[in-house]
């Protein structure tokens, strides 16, 4: 199958990465040639482990191919995907001008039958306008396709390759074909095509990040809780994860939700619930707590330094919003410097990926080093922000004989409890018991 994919970020690129690997021919269509350039020269744009093998096969084997033409993307292709951004806007609603825009130049273009893919995070309803825009124009029959993706950065790849689930809404049996024999290759181990109508297609991506925010967001709540009660949120999660009814993922306690979906998406369906006049209480509760708990550890450093950090060194363990990812997007790390660097404090920080998008976002306002134990030279504190696996058995003695003050903040519960006490750490995580340093 020839397939266009229009929009080279996260998603295109990953999608047609993949797309081709199961051997159809895909043209990818950016408007920056720089990065087209980039591309076409075999140098990936973003950090995703396993995408590069996947990336310089399929261009080797002559399946995988970028260029800035829409019309040459889309002249000979049966599918046409848009995996372009749908930015907050100010009022949180998914500013849907990209895909609108490239919609109406498909309506130019297209001279016979294609299937024309969503698979952008679009509101409800966005099929019908991408429909409407392209007939503008249109001189030939097309059918518009909500297939929204469900990505997980760090294991896109995985994701893709072999899904959950695939959904896809369309009403146009010539549509639900194409699309089946498009998906098949991944999914022969059984997992389902689920078929529905576009809305609802629509609605199940905003639905699914949503949930998945909620319980994250419900489990920070329950660790603010253990630690006015003097009880362990590792022992809460283990005892309530062990339920089927509620399942082990998305229930590990931290400093908040970041990336590309979670805070978009949730901000997203809020607004779209308010434009007709529904108040979802739920979604508004889970983006205060989020919005609280990216400073959690904020209150417990001021308070270990009698509420003054000004000129104080703290190393910073970790900027992307998650490992396995260069993603910085609403990281709750820029959220922890920004507020300590406007009480005065200093800042090293190191992360195996994110800090060359760091650096656009911050500057020379943080001193970035080349490992983590360079970040911890002369430091007051250590901040572990992100759960980078490499973080997780650290040489606790280097770090001891190159540290001011033998102080953690743990973000993401890295360390045992036991373990730093015995090591003489303070140690402070999410939701379980501080560790002291003895008088």
């Amino acid at each position: 199958m020839k397939i266009a994919v229009i929009g080279t970020g996260y998603v295109g690129l990953v999608s047609g990465t993949c797309f081709a690997e199961t051997g159809n021919t895909v043209t990818c269509v950016d408007i920056d040639k720089a990065k087209v350039d980039k591309l076409n020269a075999g140098v990936v744009t973003i950090y995703e482990p396993g995408l590069e093998k996947l990336f310089l096969r399929n261009q080797k084997e002559g399946r995988l191919f970028f260029t800035t033409s829409l019309e040459a993307a889309v002249e000979k292709a049966q599918v046409i995907i848009l995996a372009l951004p749908t930015p907050p806007g100010e009022d949180g609603s998914a500013d849907l001008k990209y895909i609108l825009g490239v919609a109406l130049e498909l309506g130019k273009i297209i001279k016979d039958y294609k299937v024309i893919v969503d698979k952008s995070t679009v509101p409800v309803g966005t099929a019908l306008k991408v429909k409407e825009a392209i007939a503008k124009h249109a001189m030939v029959e097309f059918d518009v396709v909500s297939n929204p993706e469900f990505l997980r950065e760090g294991v896109a790849v995985d994701d893709f390759m072999k899904p959950d689930r695939v959904v896809i809404g369309t009403s146009s049996e010539r549509a639900v074909k194409i699309m089946n024999d498009l998906y098949i290759p991944f999914v022969r181990q059984g997992n389902p095509i689920i078929f529905m109508d576009e809305n609802s297609a629509e609605l199940t991506k905003y639905a699914a990040n949503s949930f998945l925010a909620v319980k994250i967001s419900f489990m920070n709540e329950i660790a603010q809780l253990c630690e006015k009660l003097g009880a362990d949120v590792d022992m809460v999660r283990r005892g309530i994860g062990s339920d089927d009814r509620i399942g082990k993922r998305f229930l590990f306690p931290g400093i908040g939700y970041g990336g590309s979906c979670f805070p978009k998406d949730v901000q997203a369906l809020a607004k779209s619930s308010s434009d007709i006049n529904y108040h979802f209480r739920i979604l508004e509760a889970v983006m205060d707590v989020n919005k609280i708990q990216k400073l959690h550890l904020v209150p417990k450093i001021e308070s270990l330094f009698n509420g003054d950090v000004a000129g104080k060194h703290f190393a910073l363990w970790g900027l992307s919003f998650k490992p396995n990812t260069d993603d910085m997007r609403e990281a709750p790390a820029l959220y922890m410097i920004e507020a300590l660097l406007a009480k005065g404090a200093k800042i090293s920080a190191f992360d195996p990926e994110a800090m060359p998008n760091a650096k656009k976002m911050l500057g020379d306002r943080v001193k970035f080093v080349e490992n983590q134990y360079d970040a911890t030279e002369g430091a007051d504190a250590l901040i572990i922000a992100t759960e980078w696996n490499e973080f997780r058995t650290p040489d606790f003695e280097k770090m001891a004989g190159m540290m001011k003050n033998k102080y953690i903040f743990d973000g993401r519960n890295l360390f045992d409890l036991e373990q730093m006490e015995q090591l003489g750490f303070h140690y402070e995580s999410v939701g379980r018991k501080v560790v002291r340093i003895p008088a």
